[in-house]
């Protein structure tokens, strides 16, 4: 019976180490995105009139911020401590939020950001250090 768990876990802690490097490249790929939207609005291309709508050079200091701290959590994550592992949980969730957000401005890398933090979430919450 142990096994299965044993098996569970070890899969749990290999995308958890796999989720770390996710957020890290996530991260840097994000810090890319604002800086690209902050220096050159032509960049991107606007469609409709969207709800949440901020300006591009607004959404560029978001995404600036959002890859500093997903770059940096995702380097702590390495190390598997408790805090860092909810600090990815919230930071990824808070990445998820922000890319359903910028939907209008880039549609496919948000849907596909949304969906690494999914993998990250669910990796993070089912590895636990002190059972593998």
């Amino acid at each position: 019976m142990s096994a299965p768990s044993s098996t569970k876990q070890s899969w749990a802690q290999g995308t958890a180490m796999g989720a770390a490097i996710i957020m890290v490249t996530v991260g840097i790929v994000q810090f890319l995105q604002g800086i690209a939207a902050v220096a050159e609005d032509e960049v991107f291309v606007v469609g409709i009139e969207y709800v949440y709508q901020f300006d591009l050079t607004t959404w560029g200091w978001i995404h600036i911020v959002i890859g500093v701290i997903v770059t940096a959590v995702g380097f702590v994550l390495i190390t598997g401590a408790a805090w860092a592992r909810m600090a990815a949980i919230v930071v990824a969730a808070i990445s998820m939020i922000a890319n359903f957000l910028w939907i209008p401005y880039y549609p496919w890398w948000s849907l596909l950001i949304i969906a690494l933090d999914v993998v990250v979430i669910w990796a993070v919450s089912t590895w636990k250090p002190a059972a593998a």
